[in-house]
């Protein structure tokens, strides 16, 4: 897709413009003449689904500000759209824009169970609580008919192996009967990502997500089906959604929610021009503001990716949010001890269906 003129938005779709990643070696830019009229251009973007014909499905991190260390990504890009996702610039490896294209040039793992099933059985694995779908959402629209997702949770329940799920969608909610049943074997958390509860704001922030409302009901639902279940208030942005932290841990911990979590706006590479061009065509009254703040907790610039200040900033600004989510949390009974505790993964009952296991 070629880059598209500043500014332009479409209705679905969170990007206003499709810049070239950091590793092209071209660029294009629209030229007005009597040709473009017309044409694909004023049109929105649909969505392309291509395989990703993967290798390897686990993915390992030693990040030491990330509560796991293993992860598993059933997509590359997501339709969601949210238009501050620290995942966009991963689309420049595939020599494609992490503006729209992220949005609508989807790849879907298709042998993900088949390499996730041969990666357990292997004589040296040691099980460690999996991570799905944090990079992008594992329940984005697509999951809907490629149920990729589905199958690594299948795979994950027959060898008994603790997983965490991080998403924006009740989809989730298709695969309640399954994680009921490793929630009751202590096997499995499910997080759900809320960034605000301004249904106006969602839709131009994050246009393909479930609404704020729906994603609360679906935290009881989680909930009252006894698989724990956490909130995690992401991104936290300076002077647009901030003023929301304490509302957002309050409904969520009467949806019965035993876990919160915050991450302030991230903006790494390409993401920090994507959403300043976003803010100044939707809120361009505010948009000084937002960066200004912003960058008062990132050490003077957009974005900060040291290890212990990349998720949560530093300054006067950061402390003062992190002492409002800590307050929030005791408050709501979020992040207690006793509670908190439901949320542990069991490795010790990880299995190799058909291995005979030892007894000793």
């Amino acid at each position: 897709m070629s880059e598209l003129e500043t500014g332009q938005t479409f209705k679905g779709r969170g990007a206003v413009g499709n810049p070239a990643g950091r590793f092209a070696h071209t660029h294009s830019e629209v030229v007005e003449d009597e040709w473009q009229a017309g044409t694909d251009l004023d049109r929105a973007p649909d969505t392309r689904l291509m395989p990703d014909p993967a290798r390897r499905i686990i993915s390992r991190n030693s990040s030491p500000d990330l509560p796991f260390n293993l992860s598993i990504n059933p997509y590359r890009g997501c339709e969601h759209g949210c238009i501050y996702c620290f995942a966009r610039p991963s689309h420049s490896f595939l020599d494609v824009s992490p503006g729209l294209d992220f949005e609508t040039r989807l790849f879907y793992k298709q042998n993900a169970a088949g390499l996730l099933e041969k990666a357990l059985s292997r004589p040296g694995y040691r099980p460690s609580p999996i991570a799905l779908g944090m990079n992008t959402d594992a329940y984005q629209p697509v999951e809907r008919e490629q149920r990729v997702t589905r199958d690594l949770l299948e795979v994950l329940w027959r060898f008994r192996h603790p997983v965490s799920l991080l998403t924006k969608s009740r989809l989730v909610l298709r695969d309640i009967d399954l994680l009921a049943e490793m929630a009751a074997h202590n096997l499995v958390t499910v997080g759900m990502s809320i960034t605000t509860l301004d249904d106006d704001l969602k839709r131009r922030l994050e246009p393909r997500t479930t609404g704020p409302a729906s994603r609360m009901q679906t935290l009881a639902r989680l909930s009252n089906a006894g698989i724990p279940t956490t909130v995690m208030v992401a991104p936290v942005i300076p002077a647009l959604t901030d003023h929301e932290l304490e509302h957002i841990l309050e409904q969520a911990g009467a949806a019965g929610a035993t876990g919160a979590g915050y991450v302030l706006l991230r903006l790494p590479h390409e993401v920090a021009p994507l959403f300043r061009q976003w803010l100044q065509v939707h809120y361009p009254q505010r948009a000084a503001r937002v960066m200004s703040q912003l960058r008062q907790a990132r050490r003077g610039k957009d974005y900060d990716a040291r290890w212990g200040e990349r998720l949560s900033g530093s300054g006067v600004y950061a402390r003062l949010l992190r002492q409002r989510f800590e307050i929030a949390c005791r408050r709501y009974g979020l992040n207690d001890d006793e509670r908190a505790g439901m949320r542990h993964s069991d490795c010790s009952q990880f299995r190799v269906p058909g291995r005979q296991q030892s007894l000793f």
